[in-house]
């Protein structure tokens, strides 16, 4: 007979998850007000306005998880003369039919994003608009606002332009069978092959990406490799975790979103529009991360210069890939969180520390994250030559809230990791573990096993050891349902 714990896993970390949510002050459900006025939607997109370009024989496709069904864009390609190619990312038009200050809308500002967690997942809109009635479906017509650039052959940015189009995506498709194609570890998806000439686009859209991430670089945008796992269940059993690894198909969608973020926000700025920017400060603990490089045998400046911290992660990696991950980590943290701030008109802008990027908006991602909502109802403002949607005070506001609702939603889907770990070490109490520092402050310090890759509390108090350093610690307590995980020093 199966064990009553073992098989109820799942059901235990949904009630963890509702609890967390609740905990940190996010709705786990919709109000009734909300669910009146999605029964009374009306999803016909039949009729559209005439400056609504119509894109719809366009190679479009949908590169996503193999478990994503709220698809908020789609990409395409068109090769161009001397090296130039023309890129085109389509965005879910959630704003057609989630207004502002509507039912909906309150729900999805109060949690400000989707919550994903190991059990369940706690969507910002509800499932019919964000799966379904906005969603980039397979071969579906839908609305969405298009960001088309123009990319030179050295990568940079050469023109941009955006604008409301309907859309149709010909070809659903997932990271890791599109990576293992383009890597040549697998065949090429089915869902490629039935589409004439998408194979050919998919290549340069790689091939492009590929040049507007080395120009990046070369301006000092960070390349992190961090080791995120999610808990593998079998029926309502966590078997195992599964690390989630880069690929180029992730890239491609990576570097075609940096690029719309980019020229969103300079649009909007071109409008004399205020944006909601998405930034990352020069870094507090500078000192600490020239530390590290130090204890590496690499010499970073005094000050924060990101070109500089680039080139220490790239040699890093070549020199010791097992481990570059734990310094990645390490080096995150003390770059400090990303933040939302309003930049209004002939403000200078914080820009994005490890993107490298000056202007930068969330715009990618309506159906997920209220400030590209908001920056989206900015933008079609801005298209149509209409009064700005929200007040300066009223944005800096939402800018606040958002960031404390991300931060809020993070550690909902932390807790739930630790709980679906904790489940998994359960049977492990007194074993010994090799770990990093990933956390260190006035609060406590935090570790993380390099296998399996848990985190957890570091019980006792060390002064002088920080953010990277490595040791040995003991497993000697778990709580599933707090989420808490205690290790202790051996040496």
């Amino acid at each position: 007979m199966s064990n009553t714990k073992e098989v109820q896993d799942r059901s235990r970390l949904q009630q963890i998850a509702r609890q967390a949510m609740i905990d940190r002050r996010l709705l786990p459900d919709f109000s009734v007000q909300a669910i009146d006025q999605l029964n009374g939607m009306d999803s016909n997109i039949s009729k559209f306005e005439e400056s609504t370009q119509d894109l719809r024989n366009l190679l479009w496709c949908s590169i996503d998880n193999d478990d994503s069904n709220d698809l908020d864009q789609l990409t395409t390609a068109i090769e161009m003369s001397e090296g130039a190619t023309k890129i085109y990312i389509a965005i879910a038009d959630v704003d057609a039919f989630v207004k502002k200050s509507s039912a909906i809308d309150d729900h999805a500002k109060h949690n400000a994003t989707s919550v994903y967690t190991a059990a369940q997942i706690f969507p910002m809109l509800p499932e019919k608009i964000s799966t379904d009635i906005t969603s980039l479906n397979y071969e579906e017509d839908r609305f969405a606002l298009v960001v088309e650039i123009i990319i030179a052959e050295d990568g940079s940015m050469q023109s941009s332009q955006i604008y409301k189009a309907i859309v149709r995506n010909h070809a659903k498709l997932a990271y890791n069978s599109v990576a293992a194609w383009l890597e040549g570890s697998g065949p090429m998806p089915e869902a490629i092959s039935a589409v004439n000439g998408l194979a050919e686009n998919i290549l340069l859209q790689n091939q492009v990406a590929k040049k507007l991430k080395a120009l990046r670089h070369m301006h000092g945008a960070l390349d992190f490799e961090t080791i995120k796992a999610r808990p593998v269940f079998h029926e309502d059993k966590i078997k195992d975790l599964e690390v989630e690894k880069r690929n180029s198909a992730k890239d491609i969608i990576e570097d075609f979103m940096i690029a719309a973020n980019s020229v969103t926000a300079q649009y909007l700025t071109a409008k004399n529009f205020p944006s909601i920017r998405r930034v990352v400060r020069k870094p507090k603990r500078w000192e600490r991360i020239v530390e590290l490089a130090g204890e590496l045998n690499f010499i970073l400046p005094k000050e924060p210069d990101s070109k500089a911290l680039d080139q220490f992660l790239v040699l890093s990696k070549a020199a010791d890939p097992l481990h570059f991950p734990d310094l990645s980590l390490s080096i995150i943290k003390l770059l400090g969180p990303g933040e939302y701030v309003v930049e209004l008109p002939g403000e200078d802008s914080i820009g994005h520390f490890g993107l490298a990027v000056k202007d930068y908006a969330h715009s990618t991602a309506p159906n997920r994250r209220y400030p590209d909502l908001i920056t989206q109802r900015l933008l079609k403002a801005a298209i149509a030559g209409n009064s700005i949607p929200y007040e300066n005070d009223e944005l800096v506001t939402l800018a606040k809230h958002c960031t404390e609702a991300e931060n809020a939603a993070q550690k909902v889907e932390r807790q739930v990791e630790k709980s679906a770990a904790a489940i998994l070490l359960e049977s492990r109490i007194g074993e010994t573990f090799d770990a990093i520092i990933t956390g260190a402050s006035d609060k406590g310090t935090w570790v993380r096993l390099l296998h399996p890759p848990i985190e957890g509390r570091l019980q006792g108090n060390f002064e002088g050891e920080d953010i990277g350093l490595r040791l040995r610690v003991q497993l000697i307590r778990v709580d599933v349902e707090r989420g808490y995980i205690d290790f202790k020093k051996v040496r």
